[in-house]
């Protein structure tokens, strides 16, 4: 049986020609040197380590460097500048420069060229980091980091494949600016990003945007898991579109009679106590077939780490398609590592959720803890963000919420008399593009839902 080390060095002693594709290599370089728009392509979306041979990457930086002083490309000028780099002969000599242009076919290709020389590219990449994958396997004991660093680093190599060049003339993005803004003024309402069902939300936040970070918080008992909930309904069954839920606090059984009653306007409490009454049983019927159709997924995994949430959501995007994510909530998420300072672990939390909505590029909405709220001050406020001012400095959105009669309840003591409509403040606290404003809904707690405000406390349905 082989040891650890044999098995290492055999993998070590692998000797395969990577994949590489000389000639498409030798006509790309080529049609930058026959014309200036094929150049120009090249470069934008090409780098130097794309190349296999060395020669092309030395050839390709000269270009680039002509091009970069604004100086004519051609035989003679890199020539020079490959002669001034001392590296002319090292490449080939001129002689291999005219060789270059020989070998083009047609210029009109470029992009045919540059998709065989960076798919290669990518093939080489996978190889090279699979290789580490398989030395870090054999030598590491924690089987969570070296999973997550796998797979961070084939996404990676996924998302380079879907590099476009930065580079777009002021005139196409100022087309693009006004398209826009006429489909926004045709639509009255078109929102850039994800949707929320509350249409005065949605005026002022145009959605939640790709990448975003969204803190909903409040006090116990105010309404942040119904919220939750609500939004998780309303993308997945009205909008069809795929997310997940982490519900670090309440059972995947709980959530889904939450989100049953809310769907068919049932009351929670009677259905649980089996009291529902039968002309409720239409509307679960209905409910639930909607739901079952929804692409909405649930994780009631308890304690998760940001590392175990990254690997799932990574996942999930690649298979499912996930467009959201809501972690319920951040409190009760751990780090990997030991961490003394719970304020520093929250701050460690808060970070690597932001990265992860950076590199997938979609929204996720984390619910997060109040402070228990001074007298002087029920109303909740950015300063009440438990735990951590890095909640505050990474979120992109915060909201709070706020119901008076329920802060008096919890302050107090008192059972107080509960309405059927409850005003509701969603208070936007934080909005790093936008304007900052409070917005009424109304909260019907027998369906945990909540509903645009209604001033005579009314509710639809």
């Amino acid at each position: 049986m082989r040891t650890k080390r044999e098995t290492l060095r055999s993998l070590d002693k692998i000797d395969k020609i990577p994949p590489a594709n000389i000639e498409a290599e030798q006509a790309l370089l080529g049609s930058m040197l026959l014309e200036e728009e094929a150049r120009n392509k090249a470069i934008e979306e090409v780098s130097p380590d794309d190349f296999y041979k060395e020669s092309h990457c030395k050839i390709f930086k000269a270009i680039t460097g002509l091009f970069e002083k604004n100086e004519s490309c051609d035989l003679v000028t890199l020539t020079n500048r490959l002669k001034s780099d001392q590296v002319l002969e090292k490449i080939g000599g001129s002689s291999y420069l005219t060789k270059l242009i020989d070998v083009v076919p047609s210029a009109a290709n470029i992009e045919h060229y540059i998709k065989i020389v960076r798919d290669n590219f990518i093939l080489r990449q996978l190889i090279k980091n699979s290789n580490k994958i398989i030395n870090d396997a054999y030598q590491s004991d924690d089987v969570e980091r070296s999973l997550d660093e796998a797979e961070k680093v084939i996404f990676k190599i996924g998302e380079y494949r879907e590099r476009k060049g930065g580079i777009i003339p002021f005139h196409e993005l100022i087309h693009q600016t006004i398209e826009t803004i006429g489909e926004a003024a045709d639509q009255k309402g078109y929102i850039t990003g994800l949707p929320s069902g509350f249409g005065e939300l949605d005026g002022k936040t145009s959605g939640f945007q790709p990448s975003d970070i969204i803190i909903v918080a409040s006090r116990p008992s105010v309404g942040k898991t119904s919220l939750a909930t609500n939004l998780a309904s309303y993308l997945g069954v009205k909008k069809n579109i795929p997310l997940v839920f982490f519900s670090l606090e309440m059972s995947k059984e709980q959530l889904a009679q939450r989100m049953l009653c809310t769907e068919a306007r049932v009351n929670l409490l009677k259905l649980r106590t089996g009291f529902s009454e039968k002309n409720d049983w239409p509307n679960l019927t209905m409910a639930a077939s909607k739901l079952q159709n929804a692409p909405i997924f649930i994780d009631d995994s308890p304690a998760l780490s940001v590392l175990e949430i990254r690997t799932k959501v990574r996942r999930l995007v690649a298979k499912e398609g996930i467009k959201f994510v809501i972690v319920d909530y951040l409190q009760l998420m751990q780090t990997k590592t030991r961490i003394e300072n719970r304020q520093q672990e929250i701050t460690e939390i808060s970070a690597s959720l932001k990265a992860l909505a950076k590199e997938l590029k979609i929204p996720i909405m984390a619910l997060s803890q109040l402070r228990r709220a001074a007298e002087e001050h029920p109303r909740p406020r950015l300063a009440d963000l438990r735990e951590s001012g890095a909640i505050e400095q990474d979120a992109d959105l915060v909201l709070l919420l706020y119901r008076e009669e329920e802060t008096k309840k919890n302050e107090e003591g008192i059972e107080g008399e509960e309405k059927k409509g409850s005003l509701t403040e969603l208070i936007i606290a934080k909005q790093r593009n936008g304007p900052t404003g409070t917005i009424n809904l109304t909260f019907i707690k027998e369906y945990t839902k909540f509903e645009p405000y209604s001033p005579r406390g009314e509710v639809s349905g």
